[in-house]
Formats: C-alpha cells, sequence, structure tokens
C-alpha cells in the first residue's frame, strides 16, 4: 500500500517494551487491516456508527474532540467523523497509519478536522502533547502494547474532565487465557506454525459463529468487523495481555472515574467493554 502524503510521522521516540525473538514476535497489525481495507463499505461503516452510538449513548458527536488510539483501518475515526467529531488518529504501526489515512482520503479528502499520525501510547512525551479530548476510543489496543497498564495510564492522560474513555480489554480467562497465550507465540514462530494453527482453529472461530451468526439472524459482521480478519487478529495477535473486569474497574475508579455502561463478554474469549466518565482532571494519581 502506498503511503499517503498527508500522514504526520510524529513520534521519533515510540517504542515496545515486548522483547522480540523467534517465538515473540509482534504481530503484523497494519498487514491484516490492510487485508481487512478493501471489505470496508457502507454496511460496515454503518455498524461501527451504530457501535458508538449505541455504547457512549449519543445520537451525535457535534462538537466533540475525538482521539482514536491505535486507529488501525481507521473505521472507528470514519465513523466518529461521520457523527461530526474532529478526530485525531494515531497508531504505531506504520501500515496502520496508512490504512487510516487511506480511508480518510477516500471519504474525508483534505479534511482539517481529521488528523492521521503515527505514534506510541508507551511514549508518554508524545501522549502529553496531544492535549485532552472529549472521548477517547482505545478499542482492543491497549492489551498489545507490550505493557497494557502503562498503556492504560496512558490513555487516562487524554480525558478531558467531564470526558469519557471508552475502552476494550482481553477477558482474563484462566488457563484459556494461558492457552491462548501459548497459541499466538506458535503462530508467530514462521509460515509453517501459522498455518497450523489457523487450520486448526478456523473451524471453531470462522465456520461455527458464521453459522451461528445465521442461524440466529445476527449480522456476520459485528461493529463492522469481519470473521477472517477478526480470526487471524486473535491468533496472532501478539503481545496479549488480559484483565478482568474487577481489575479494570478498580483501576478507574481509584483514578477519579465512573463506569457508565459496559458489556462483558461473559465466558467467551474476547474483549470486555467499558466506558468510564472522568469525575475530575486529576488522572495521573495514583500511579
Amino acid at each position: 500500500m502506498q503511503k499517503p502524503e498527508a500522514v504526520n510521522m510524529k513520534s521519533e521516540s515510540a517504542q515496545s517494551t515486548i522483547e522480540e525473538g523467534p517465538d515473540q514476535r509482534r504481530f503484523g497489525f497494519g498487514d491484516n487491516w490492510a487485508g481487512f481495507l478493501p471489505h470496508i463499505d457502507e454496511q460496515r461503516v454503518n455498524a461501527a456508527i451504530q457501535s458508538l452510538r449505541s455504547m457512549l449513548g449519543v445520537d451525535s458527536l457535534a462538537g466533540k474532540r475525538v482521539v482514536d488510539v491505535g486507529s488501525g483501518s481507521g473505521l472507528f475515526s470514519l465513523a466518529a467523523r461521520n457523527l461530526g467529531a474532529s478526530v485525531h488518529s494515531f497508531d504505531f504501526d506504520t501500515v496502520s497509519v496508512d490504512c487510516t489515512a487511506a480511508l480518510r482520503s477516500k471519504y474525508f479528502p483534505d479534511d482539517s478536522q481529521w488528523i492521521v499520525e503515527q505514534g506510541s501510547i508507551l511514549d508518554a512525551g508524545y501522549v502529553t502533547s496531544l492535549g485532552q479530548f472529549d472521548v477517547v476510543y482505545a478499542w482492543g489496543v491497549l492489551h498489545h502494547t507490550g505493557d497494557m497498564w502503562s498503556a492504560i495510564k496512558n490513555t487516562l492522560r487524554l480525558v478531558a474532565p467531564s470526558g469519557a474513555v471508552f475502552i476494550a480489554l482481553y477477558n482474563d480467562q484462566g488457563w484459556i487465557s494461558r492457552y491462548w497465550h501459548s497459541v499466538k507465540r506458535l503462530y508467530g514462530r514462521g509460515p509453517m506454525a501459522r498455518t497450523g494453527v489457523i487450520a486448526l482453529h478456523w473451524p471453531y472461530l470462522v465456520g461455527l459463529r458464521s453459522t451461528a451468526r445465521f442461524l440466529s439472524g445476527r449480522p456476520q459482521s459485528e461493529r463492522g468487523m469481519n470473521l477472517w480478519y477478526d480470526m487471524k487478529d486473535w491468533l496472532g495477535g501478539w503481545p496479549f495481555e488480559v484483565a478482568t473486569p474487577a481489575q479494570v474497574r478498580q483501576y478507574f475508579e481509584a483514578r477519579g472515574f465512573e463506569l457508565s455502561r459496559v458489556s462483558l463478554c461473559g465466558k467467551r474469549h474476547g474483549c470486555n467493554e467499558f466506558v468510564f466518565v472522568s469525575r475530575n482532571a486529576a488522572t495521573d494519581e495514583p500511579g
């Protein structure tokens, strides 16, 4: 994918704490998003818009400033822009940045109200330079940084007083999470391992889920996503960290945030979704 000229490569000190090695390779999230990008259509955009409306409890984001932490394909940045917000999108992965910029060029060319750039949520200096926002969106991102709790702490710096943070984190399922931890490490060992992991898990992660959604009348593309690219993200998504709902709630409430909405995945693998609202501006303490 050719890199759009409008991208501002701002965060030079972005880095990850994850150890690189033959069995600890960062998953190519951007490459996965690049494959998904051609599938984004009006139906997927509308599904993303509805997801934001539902969890944030709003019909419009007009006049609001939104930051998309780890923008990926840019689908939810686009959804927020369609709802009237001014949007700041950033991602650690430069291919993801390219994807988001390409989506902006397609739907909102030369738009000064939608900024797209490279940056790391682990870079506290970069995060501080962005200022604060009415809505901070970090869906399925912070548990892939290699230092989830530092990433969460930095994310809270972005929330304006009385602002909201919409966050999704992998659910801690105990031994089941440890199983997925092993699967993800195996996936990163090379093409043969990757093919085996996909062949073993495809019947459940794509086949069975697709059939269940069809029989129940549920849409095949929840949140505008795609089962095939979701599966690759899930199986290969390394780094990988998890948290229980209680841990997340305790962390946020100790820092002046109140739980507004929550959607838990229960016994299923995946993400718990939370919307917290800031009660005050003091988000840096305790550490």
